[in-house]
């Protein structure tokens, strides 16, 4: 009798689940359907989309909530230039990601073959490392290598591909487990040797011992390092206020008394010595430089990147992760104490212009505005989710307005509980996250809170939505277009085209809701405070699919939320 044999598909499934894979997303077609059966056979669940650029946003979310890679699966050829969108997200906020594209035959190529394409290549250059199996024996030791490349040093994409014919072939029961086994041998060296951080770790906290307006600035690189209880250790113990950048929120609570958030200028434009741990000095953070920083300002950064280091040119360069570092700060000041008190200087005028900024927003907040404008709305949300109580529900903000806006009215009090725009201000992330977030965190509800624009990108992922029956609300902020209804002067509208509707204009009053209701989902059309409410409660309580459309005065927002000079 003939030996039992593998093919490639069901090898590259095994090896992905001894990798550790626990979850897979992407879209099936010629040629891994087979792969995406195989794989799940083998342990890894696949989570099927109607698109590509919502399965890559998913795999990046993945990665970032996890700290373990996201997995995306495409087709050859467009299935891997769709694919490029998570990828280079990924890239972009340090997220790791394996993408694993079929292609063309290897025989074929240069020929014009089906969906033929360079694709390493084509990822190239959104990527740590793109390798290519030409052969079925290549398969498990480039699953672990690229695996592993994704989260060594800063975390971010990677690309393996898998040409059709490399699918196809087959080698015995026995062959397919000695690679598994030499693959999973090879991936377990000795751990490395540390680079001594002593002289960083003195110098860090002699510049906090002696600084007179020390902040803590905490990024999504803290969130995704588990570094919560250090940095809330530091926080509690120095007395140092903290702010932290939009996907940093949570990581120390929103309702911390030294939480600067709300007085963002005062502290950015005024501290003299500033830790910045797990974010980069870029245009989330004005590049670290005046005028929004005094320019007498010294940095300390802490990065796994030594390259990053080397860039921003810091007073103090830390390189090493995030929760590890702070340990060895908070050891290096315990035993040479030191406290702000609350009537210190620094911290009084931090929490007083707080609780102004607070107590402003707050009088803004507590009013009903029907038709309704961003505040009331996001305020019912905030309100809804708060009383949710813990584990947090994990909140997906998208759109200029609706992000922007959400991001000072929303409140985390729990690390890797909001997902937005990130580094790369990228739309059409909403729903690939909320997938992402309902399979990697299911004990949390997730609440996607959308701009009618930012939820368009993804919004046929509602049936992926109701196909799974994930917990997921998806909030659509309704009004009518990017921005908000038609924003333009007497001097744009001429031309030939001058009766078209405007660029940012969309179909007024768009039944949204109705979309999830086609597929078998819960649909609301809310436009009273007392609708909203009565929707949030229901749908929260359900835990089902659901979308929530919110009908929003058109002009209630500004052009490009919060960065109108960019546009």
């Amino acid at each position: 009798m003939a030996a039992a044999t593998v093919d490639g598909s069901a090898l590259a499934g095994r090896a992905l689940a001894a990798a550790g894979a626990r979850h897979m997303f992407g879209v099936v077609g010629i040629p891994v359907t087979s792969l995406a059966s195989r794989a799940a056979a083998a342990g890894v669940r696949f989570l099927a989309f109607r698109n590509e650029q919502s399965a890559g946003y998913a795999a990046a979310a993945y990665g970032f909530l996890t700290g373990t890679p996201g997995l995306l699966l495409t087709v050859s050829g467009p299935g891997c230039v769709h694919g490029l969108a998570g990828l280079s997200h990924a890239t972009a906020n340090a997220w790791p990601l394996l993408m694993v594209s079929g292609s063309c035959d290897q025989a074929d190529a240069g020929r014009g073959d089906f969906q033929e394409l360079d694709q390493i290549a084509a990822t190239k250059p959104f990527v740590k490392l793109a390798v290519k199996a030409t052969t079925i024996a290549d398969i498990p030791r480039l699953v672990f290598q690229a695996l592993a490349a994704t989260v060594s040093g800063r975390p971010g994409g990677c690309y393996l591909d898998i040409p059709s014919d490399v699918l196809h072939q087959t080698l015995t029961e026995s062959e397919a487990a000695d690679l598994i086994a030499a693959a999973t041998a090879a991936s377990n060296p000795s751990p490395p040797k540390h680079k001594s951080l002593d002289e960083g770790i003195e110098k860090a906290a002699d510049l906090l011992r002696r600084a007179e307006r020390p902040l803590v600035v905490i990024g999504k690189g803290a969130a995704y390092a588990r570094a919560e209880e250090a940095i809330r250790k530091l926080v509690d113990t120095t007395g140092i206020p903290f702010l932290p950048t939009p996907m940093g929120k949570g990581v120390v609570p929103d309702s911390h008394l030294l939480s600067a958030t709300a007085a963002r200028s005062l502290a950015i434009g005024q501290c003299d010595v500033a830790l910045v741990v797990g974010a980069r000095l870029n245009w989330l953070l004005h590049f670290g430089e005046p005028p929004k920083w005094s320019k007498d300002v010294k940095f300390i950064l802490v990065d796994v990147c030594e390259e990053e280091i080397e860039l921003r040119k810091p007073h103090v360069g830390i390189v090493g992760d995030a929760k590890r570092v702070i340990e060895l700060i908070n050891r290096e000041i315990k035993d040479n104490p030191f406290c702000l008190a609350s009537s210190h200087p620094w911290v009084e005028a931090i929490t007083k212009k707080a609780k102004d900024n607070v107590l402003k927003m707050e009088a803004q907040l507590a009013k009903d505005v029907v038709p309704f404008n961003f505040l009331t709305p996001l305020r019912i949300i905030r309100d809804a989710i708060l009383a949710e109580g813990s584990p947090a529900p994990v909140v997906v903000s998208e759109g200029a307005n609706t992000m922007d806006v959400g991001r000072a009215v929303l409140v985390q009090n729990e690390p890797r509980t909001r997902l937005d725009a990130g580094t790369w201000g990228t739309m059409g992330v909403g729903l690939g996250y909320c997938i992402a977030a309902a399979v990697a965190e299911p004990e949390r509800l997730v609440v996607a809170v959308e701009g009618d624009s930012g939820f368009g990108f993804s919004a046929m992922e509602v049936e992926t939505l109701v196909r799974y029956q994930l917990p997921v609300v998806v909030i659509v902020f309704n009004n009518n277009g990017v921005y908000g209804g038609d924003r333009r002067g007497p001097d744009e509208i001429t031309g030939p085209y001058k009766d078209d509707p405007a660029p940012t204009s969309f179909v007024p009053a768009a039944g949204y809701h109705k979309m999830m209701e086609a597929f078998g989902g819960k649909g609301y059309l809310v436009e009273t405070p007392d609708e909203l409410k009565s929707a949030l409660s229901e749908s929260f309580h359900a835990r089902k699919p659901a979308v929530i459309n919110c009908i929003i005065d058109p002009y209630a927002g500004a052009e490009s939320g919060r960065m109108q000079h960019k546009n």
